[in-house]
């Protein structure tokens, strides 16, 4: 039986293990691994995973419940969206209310990459991941670990950065679990991300569009984008 750890940080007693690492390829994701950890997931968990920037925690984004201990599990002010990883465009489609260009030209450009869309929310995803703007920021990681464990999942899941809020980003599952450890079952530990910079944020409003956060696409890319 998978059972999920507490939120909040507890003194270690034989009730509640230490996390559990596990290794796992970046390159070819073990299958056993990605089952495993899809396991915690639909059960409503939340765990630790690399991607292509830093490592993030990821829960499904149609969980309430889940919802509610990633946001305690960070520290993060429930008026802030939690970002969702999706492992296609047409995956990340069906979570946007009346799809713009402007993120047809971006998303076929740039993903899989480090690039997060905000764009306008369907009403398949639950207020509460959206921090009740009703937007959602949507990424699909260069990343075969996060690919794989969203198709296990069946579904999309967050990408929040694995770190408590206002703290420094993790690159590794050893700086996840000096975080995190006593708050999540799982680490996926694939070494280092080797990440600098978060992914670059652009915010579309139909047609208009703007860079929220300069991060690892620079911004003379998007531009070129819409001028090629």
């Amino acid at each position: 039986m998978i059972v999920c750890r507490s939120t909040m940080a507890q003194p270690a007693t034989s009730e509640h293990l230490p996390v559990e690492v596990l290794k796992i390829s970046s390159h070819a994701p073990e299958r056993n691994v990605i089952e495993y950890a899809s396991g915690f997931i639909k059960r409503g968990c939340v765990i630790g995973i690399p991607t292509d920037t830093f490592y993030g925690l990821c829960a499904d984004p149609f969980n309430l419940a889940a919802i509610e201990r990633v946001f305690q599990i960070k520290g993060r002010p429930e008026t802030r969206a939690l970002p969702i990883l999706v492992n296609s465009i047409e995956q990340a489609v069906t979570l946007v209310r009346d799809v713009p260009g402007a993120f047809l030209t971006l998303a076929n450009k740039f993903w899989p990459g480090a690039l997060t869309l905000v764009v306008e929310a369907t009403h398949r995803l639950p207020l509460k991941v959206t921090g009740n703007s009703g937007r959602v920021a949507l990424r699909w990681a260069d990343s075969r670990i996060a690919t794989a464990l969203i198709e296990a999942v069946g579904g999309p899941v967050t990408g929040t950065s694995a770190n408590l809020s206002g703290h420094r980003s993790c690159t590794s599952a050893g700086q996840t679990l000096q975080q995190l450890g006593d708050r999540i079952p799982l680490i996926l530990d694939a070494g280092d991300t080797g990440g600098v910079l978060a992914s670059t944020i652009v915010r579309i409003d139909d047609e208009q569009w703007s860079i929220v956060r300069e991060g690892a696409l620079p911004d003379s890319e998007i531009f070129s984008a819409f001028n090629s």
